[in-house]
């Protein structure tokens, strides 16, 4: 594929020069802009319409989420990771609302870090099973709270298209899914297609929202840990 062109969003000089340093190094992707806060954050990503941004949490002016929400909104083929080093759970509910494809801590090794910007530059989103278990605790416990009708929406889904999104709920990538229903991933990315056609959503990760928000996937269901991938590595 291109060159990914990388945006970096960060308040802490250090880190910020330490990941332009790290990734100008690697083939394949091209740093195109730096932020130390939000607004700025924006203003870039609206002006060099990078393919991924790495977006920190805590910033001044306008924190990360803010600016995730402002730059999904304006351009939704961004693709925006959370990397930071908070991992509760207000946080990260707050960063997939926002339109985060991806959270990831900065504790991340080098070829983790640079697999997840691919793997968002493919439109992939990254949720780690013990994230996604989380996740989907809290909207099971939102659902308790207010139960709301099955819309006509997820009515057209196929019984195929239902056991997709269950996996998605696992975190599983579109290779561990092909893998976990023995077909293709073409084939997975056609019925995920379909699925934000029929769901009028864009992405995984709005999808994913869908199907918790909506109560589609069962309240007493538990997240387990994604296998090992066909070619015997980790999700």
């Amino acid at each position: 594929m291109d060159r990914v062109r990388v945006l970096i969003a960060d308040d802490h000089p250090l880190i910020l020069e330490g990941l332009w340093s790290l990734l100008e190094r690697q083939e394949g992707i091209e740093v195109v802009g730096k932020a130390s806060d939000g607004p700025t954050a924006v203003k870039q990503a609206l002006e060099l319409e990078p393919d991924v941004i790495l977006m920190d949490i805590r910033m001044p002016g306008e924190d990360g989420v803010e600016a995730t929400r402002r730059i999904r909104h304006a351009s939704p083929h961004i693709r925006v990771i959370i990397l930071t080093v908070y991992e509760d759970d207000a946080s990260i509910f707050s960063a997939i609302k926002a339109g985060a494809c991806g959270y990831i801590l900065k504790d991340v090794d080098t070829d983790q870090l640079i697999d997840s910007i691919r793997r968002a530059a493919r439109g992939e989103s990254l949720i780690h099973p013990a994230i996604a278990a989380r996740v989907l605790d809290e909207f099971t416990r939102l659902t308790r709270e207010q139960e709301r009708m099955v819309p006509d929406l997820f009515q057209q889904l196929t019984k195929r298209e239902v056991e997709i999104l269950h996996l998605l709920a696992e975190g599983l990538s579109n290779k561990e899914i092909a893998f976990r229903l023995s077909i293709s991933e073409k084939t997975v990315k056609n019925h995920l297609s379909s699925i934000f056609s029929k769901l009028q959503v864009n992405d995984r990760m709005q999808a994913l929202i869908y199907a918790f928000e909506h109560n589609l996937i069962p309240s007493n269901s538990r997240v387990p840990r994604a296998p090992k991938s066909p070619d015997g590595g980790i999700p």
